[in-house]
């Protein structure tokens, strides 16, 4: 897991962050300055404020509340992800997030619940995000027994929900198993993320056609590479997805914060018309995007505390 700085961090920093980060009063974009700056710090009031979030009116706020606790690997916050996993009653892209996040921090003591949520939840989404939980589990537990774990830090300083397939692999042999709707989830997102650290313009080109895919989950993974790799080839594909109504609104989503990262003048104009979109998750991410552009903008930090950029799901 990669060291996170906490420069000009004080008590009554971190207060004003939890405070922040809280208050529904404040702009969307706001609240995420502050999420991203606590995701940074450790100890009980930021884990704590974060938790809290996770039940926030805001689908976008409480899903990326549950992906900073994962990315932290925040043990203390098992149990709270667990009710979240639990509580149907919470927008599915919430409890998604939370059963990704127990998969990241990785407690053997985490799958009889992933595998209850395999089998009982409604949403598709967070079932197949079960599956990558509970495979990334049960791929920590081998590598811990025998010393060969296959899962490494990420170039991309994300805690990722699966482990690039082999290095061996050749582009044609990974686009093949990230296309192929028979391959398990968690292959296919082995492939992906595999694709992602190559980064040559056939593997983008590849991970470009797997928006097509069957499974929302993917897409949104997909999309949420494309922002990783920050690549303008995307663009025009990503903007599709924006525009597609009948999208995912999770997949929207993504492709609102991918296009954000890209950052060119046609991604730009997108974003400010559809942070007017009818759903909240698009509308607000677009908003977030927009926020952070402005600020990079005019060189500074989108986050209180000056810290390694985050990874935004």
């Amino acid at each position: 897991m990669a060291t996170m700085c906490s420069f000009g961090s004080s008590p009554e920093m971190e207060r004003f962050l939890c405070e922040r980060l809280l208050d529904p009063t404040q702009p969307i974009s706001e609240r995420f300055r502050a999420l991203f700056s606590l995701r940074n710090l450790r100890g009980p009031a930021p884990r704590d404020t974060l938790i809290l979030a996770t039940r926030d009116s805001s689908n976008l706020l409480a899903h990326e509340a549950a992906f900073a606790l994962g990315q932290m690997q925040e043990v203390d916050a098992v149990p709270a992800l667990e009710a979240v996993l639990n509580d149907l009653s919470l927008h599915p892209i919430v409890r998604h997030e939370a059963a990704e996040a127990l998969g990241a921090i990785g407690l053997e003591s985490n799958i009889p619940l992933l595998k209850n949520s395999l089998v009982l939840d409604p949403a598709q989404e967070v079932r197949e995000t079960c599956e990558l939980a509970l495979r990334r589990i049960e791929e920590l537990k081998i590598g811990s027994n025998d010393g060969t774990s296959t899962i490494e830090a990420s170039p991309f300083l994300s805690v990722d929900p699966a482990a690039p397939a082999s290095s061996c692999s050749s582009v044609d042999q990974l686009r093949e198993v990230l296309l192929n709707e028979e391959k398990g989830m968690y292959e296919r997102y082995a492939a992906l993320f595999s694709l992602r650290n190559h980064g040559g313009d056939d593997a983008v080109s590849a991970i470009i056609d797997s928006l097509h895919a069957k499974s929302a989950l993917l897409r949104h993974e997909v999309a949420y590479v494309l922002g990783q790799l920050q690549n303008k080839v995307a663009s025009d594909a990503l903007s599709n997805v924006l525009k597609d109504v009948n999208e995912h609104p999770m997949v929207r989503h993504e492709a609102a914060e991918a296009l954000g990262s890209i950052a060119d003048a046609q991604s730009v104009a997108l974003l400010e018309e559809f942070a007017v979109d009818p759903e909240p998750l698009v509308s607000q991410s677009c908003e977030v995007a927009l926020s952070m552009l402005e600020f990079e903008r005019s060189g500074k930090s989108f986050e209180y505390l000056f810290m390694q950029a985050p990874q935004v799901q």
